[in-house]
C-alpha cells in the first residue's frame, strides 16, 4: 500500500436495519483527492436474499449504492419501517438531517442549523425526530452577515472548560436539543412562491427566506449554556433523555449524568441515581418494555477528575426511579468500543467491549444475562438488530470496513468494501506476538513485515492515548510502511486499554517506566525471534502520548537511527494552560506537582537526546497544542541535533485520522522522505545525492 492509495480506504458506519430485517443500509465514506474531502454514499444491503425476500435472488439486487449525495452518514430506520433519517453534507457545508422513503426516491431536508446536526433519534411513533445541534451566540461563527472570525467581539474567559479539539470555542456554540415533525413524505412537494404570489407576500417574502420557510419548525428543548448530549426516546415517545454536565461545580470536575425533558417542552429535571458515585457518562437508553433504563459510565473518584484508565462499564436501573445495577465488571471490560447502546428484545442492550486489539460484542440482559456474541480476530463497529436479525459492521486485518449477518453465531460477510484495497494495493499480513518485558510481563502486540527477504528495518510505532490500543484492524499506517519495505512493530504496553484496569492505570504518575520498558523488550524479543528483522537499523515513531513516548524513550536509549516525534505531549508544565484538556490531565497522569511533572516531562530530559528527530504538528491542535512541537524542536535544533519540523495548516488533532486527504498523503511522504534520509529500506532507498 502506498500513500496514492488513501482513497481506496472505504470505512462503513454501524449498520441500520429495517423492522422487518429484509436490509440493512450503512454509509460508506472515504477520502477522495478531488474533491480534498471525505465522500461516500449510503448503501443498501440485502440480508437473507434466498429467504427473506425471495425477490432479491435477483443478482443485480447485490449490495447497491442507495443515494448520490456529496458526504451522506449516519443511517436510521424509523421504527415503523416507513422511512430512512440521515445527514447529509454537501461540499464544504455542514451536515443537515435528511429523510427519505425507506422504498427510496428523493430526500427532503428537514433541517437548516447553521453549524450542522451533530446526532438524532426518532420517536417511537416515527412522527418526530429528536436532535442535536449547535447554536452560536449572536453575533458568533456567520450569524450577523458581515461579521467575520477576525471581526466577532473579545471573549472573556472565566471556565477551565472553554476549549475542545476540532470545536474551537464551546462555550459560545453549545449543543442544544430540537424537536422536529416528520413531514408527510408521499404529500406534494411546496414550492417557494414566485412573480404575484411572491409580491402579495410583502416585504418579508425575501425568496432565500421564502425557501427556509418552507422547512418544518423546529422546536428547541434546551438552552442551558453546556452540551446536551446523546438524546433519546422514551418508550412511550413522553420523554427525551440525554447527558449533560448540569450541576453546580460543573467547571471543576468531569461529572455527567442523565437528564430528561418532556416531548412536549420543559425543564429540563435530573435522574441519575444516587448510589453510583461520581461518574461521567455517555449513553442512555429505556429497553423496549420500558421498565429499565441502560446507561454507561465511568467513576471518576472522589475527586471527579480521576479518569486515568478508567474503563467503561454498563448499568441498569429501574425507569421509574431506584438504585442502579452494574451489569458489567469494570475491572475486567472496557464497553466504551462503541458510542450508543443499542437496544434488542424487550430488556436487552448491545454494547461493544475493547478487549486484547479487538472490540467484541455482547450483549446484556437487564436483569443480570451476559453473552459474548461475537469475538476473535476482528473490530466490531456497530451492531443492530431487525427481526431477530443481528447485523454488524466490523474491521480486520484484510478489511477497512464491511458488514455481517451473524448467523447462529457464525458471520456471514455481506460486502466487500475493501475488494479494491486487496487487489490495487495489496495488504500484508498482521502477525500477533506476546513477548516478555524485562520483569517477565506479557507485553501484547502485532509485527508486520514486507514482502521479500529481509534483512528488513525496524520501525517501532507507539499508539496514542495513553488509555487506547493498537488492534487487528488494517491499519493503513503499518500497511503503508510494510509496502515501503519496513517492518512495523505495535504492541500495547502497561498504560494502554484492553487488559484491564489494572493494567492501564499502571502508569499513573509513573509515565516513562513500564511503558518505556515494555515497548523496548517488545521491540528486543521480535528481534531475537525473527532473523530477518534488521536490529542495527532501527526507527522509533509515535503521535500524541505515542509522541511523548518516542521523545522519552530516545532521551534514554541511543540505538535508534531515527525518530518521528508527532502532536506529542512534550512538557505538562506548559501543556496545564494551553491544552483543551491541560487543566486536569497532566495532573492526573504524572501527579499535579512541579517535582512530578518534570521528572515525567520529555522537555526536561531534551538535553539527552542524540537521535535524529523530525517533529510533526498541526497548527489548529487544542490537545496538544502547536506550542509543544515547536518548544521541542528548538530545544533539538539549539543542542545541534538532526531535526525537522513539519506543520500543517488549518489541521488538529485528528490529522492522521481525519485531516484532508491532500494532507494525510503529504504527511505520509514527508514521513517516508525522513526515513530514506536516515533508515532507508529496499523500498524507499536513500536519495540520491
Amino acid at each position: 500500500m502506498k500513500s496514492e492509495h488513501l482513497p481506496l480506504l472505504n470505512s462503513v458506519s454501524a449498520p441500520a436495519v429495517h423492522p422487518d430485517g429484509s436490509r440493512a443500509v450503512v454509509s460508506v465514506i472515504r477520502p477522495d483527492f478531488d474533491a480534498d474531502a471525505y465522500v461516500g454514499q449510503l448503501w443498501t444491503v440485502p440480508l437473507d436474499p434466498d429467504q427473506k425476500n425471495p425477490s432479491l435472488t435477483d443478482p443485480d439486487q447485490r449490495p447497491r449504492r442507495l443515494t448520490r449525495g456529496f458526504r451522506d452518514t449516519a443511517p436510521d430506520f424509523s421504527p415503523d419501517g416507513r422511512a430512512l433519517a440521515f445527514l447529509r453534507a454537501p461540499a464544504g457545508g455542514k451536515p443537515q438531517l435528511h429523510v427519505v422513503e425507506a422504498a427510496g426516491g428523493e430526500p427532503q431536508l428537514l433541517t437548516a442549523a447553521p453549524l450542522g446536526v451533530s446526532s438524532f433519534a426518532w420517536s417511537p411513533d416515527s412522527r418526530s425526530i429528536v436532535f442535536g445541534a449547535r447554536t452560536p451566540d449572536e453575533g458568533r461563527y456567520g450569524s450577523i452577515d458581515g461579521v467575520s472570525a477576525g471581526s466577532e467581539d473579545a471573549r472573556l474567559i472565566t471556565d477551565f472548560q472553554y476549549r475542545m479539539n476540532g470545536l474551537g470555542y464551546t462555550a459560545d456554540k453549545p449543543l442544544q436539543l430540537f424537536l422536529i415533525e416528520v413531514p408527510q413524505l408521499d404529500a406534494e412537494p411546496k414550492v417557494a412562491p414566485a412573480g404575484r404570489a411572491l409580491k402579495a407576500l410583502g416585504a418579508a417574502a425575501d425568496p432565500a427566506e421564502s425557501g427556509a420557510s418552507l422547512l418544518p419548525d423546529a422546536k428547541q428543548l434546551t438552552t442551558g449554556a453546556f452540551d446536551h448530549n446523546d438524546p433519546s426516546f422514551s418508550a412511550d415517545g413522553g420523554t427525551i433523555y440525554f447527558t449533560a454536565a448540569l450541576h453546580d461545580g460543573r467547571d471543576t470536575d468531569l461529572v455527567s449524568g442523565i437528564y430528561t425533558v418532556p416531548a412536549a417542552g420543559g425543564q429540563p429535571q435530573a435522574l441519575t441515581p444516587a448510589n453510583t458515585g461520581r461518574q461521567t457518562v455517555s449513553a442512555v437508553r429505556q429497553s423496549a418494555d420500558g421498565e429499565w433504563l441502560f446507561f454507561l459510565a465511568q467513576d471518576l473518584g472522589a475527586s471527579g477528575r480521576d479518569f486515568v484508565a478508567r474503563n467503561t462499564a454498563l448499568y441498569a436501573m429501574p425507569a421509574a426511579g431506584g438504585d442502579a445495577t452494574a451489569l458489567s465488571d469494570a475491572e475486567t471490560l472496557d464497553l466504551s468500543g462503541g458510542s450508543r447502546i443499542e437496544l434488542r428484545g424487550a430488556a436487552g442492550a448491545l454494547v461493544l467491549n475493547n478487549a486484547r486489539g479487538t472490540v467484541e460484542l455482547h450483549e446484556f440482559d437487564a436483569t443480570g444475562g451476559h453473552t459474548v456474541l461475537l469475538e476473535g480476530n476482528r473490530v466490531v463497529t456497530g451492531a443492530a438488530d431487525g427481526a431477530g436479525t443481528l447485523v454488524v459492521s466490523f474491521s480486520d486485518s484484510t478489511t477497512a470496513g464491511d458488514l455481517a449477518v451473524l448467523d447462529g453465531g457464525q458471520v456471514r460477510r455481506l460486502t466487500d468494501f475493501s475488494a479494491p484495497l486487496r487487489s490495487v494495493a495489496g495488504i500484508s499480513e498482521t502477525q500477533e506476538l506476546t513477548l516478555p518485558s524485562a520483569d517477565g510481563y506479557p507485553v501484547h502486540g502485532w509485527l508486520v513485515k514486507p514482502a521479500g527477504p529481509g534483512p528488513h528495518p525496524v520501525l517501532l510505532n507507539i499508539h496514542g492515548g495513553p488509555f487506547a490500543q493498537f488492534g487487528v484492524a488494517l491499519f493503513d499506517e503499518a500497511q503503508i510502511y510494510a509496502g515501503a519495505g519496513y517492518a512495523v512493530l505495535m504492541c500495547n504496553p502497561r498504560g494502554s486499554a484492553g487488559y484491564g484496569q489494572e493494567h492501564g492505570r499502571s502508569i499513573k504518575e509513573r509515565m516513562g517506566t513500564v511503558d518505556m520498558q515494555d515497548v523496548l523488550a517488545f521491540l528486543d524479543g521480535a528481534v531475537e525471534k525473527f532473523e530477518d528483522l534488521d536490529g542495527a537499523n532501527v526507527g522509533i515513531m509515535g503521535g500524541s502520548y505515542g509522541g511523548y513516548l518516542t521523545a522519552w524513550t530516545v532521551s534514554h536509549d541511543h540505538r535508534f537511527r531515527a525518530a518521528i516525534v508527532e502532536r506529542g505531549f512534550l512538557d505538562p508544565v506548559s501543556f496545564t494552560g494551553s491544552s483543551d484538556i491541560g487543566w486536569f490531565f497532566g495532573g492526573e497522569y504524572t501527579g499535579p506537582s512541579a517535582e512530578q511533572m518534570a521528572a515525567q516531562s520529555p522537555m526536561a530530559r531534551v538535553e539527552n537526546v542524540r537521535t535524529p528527530a523530525l517533529v510533526i504538528h498541526s497548527e489548529d491542535d487544542l490537545r496538544c497544542p502547536v506550542e509543544q512541537g515547536q518548544r521541542y524542536f528548538t530545544a533539538l535544533k539549539q543542542q545541534g541535533v538532526e531535526t525537522g519540523f513539519l506543520v500543517f495548516p488549518g489541521e488538529n488533532h485528528e490529522l492522521s485520522r481525519s485531516g484532508t486527504p491532500h494532507h494525510r498523503k503529504q504527511r505520509f511522504d514527508e514521513i517516508l522522505k525522513w526515513w530514506a534520509r536516515y533508515l532507508p529500506s529496499a523500498g524507499n532507498p536513500a536519495p540520491q545525492p
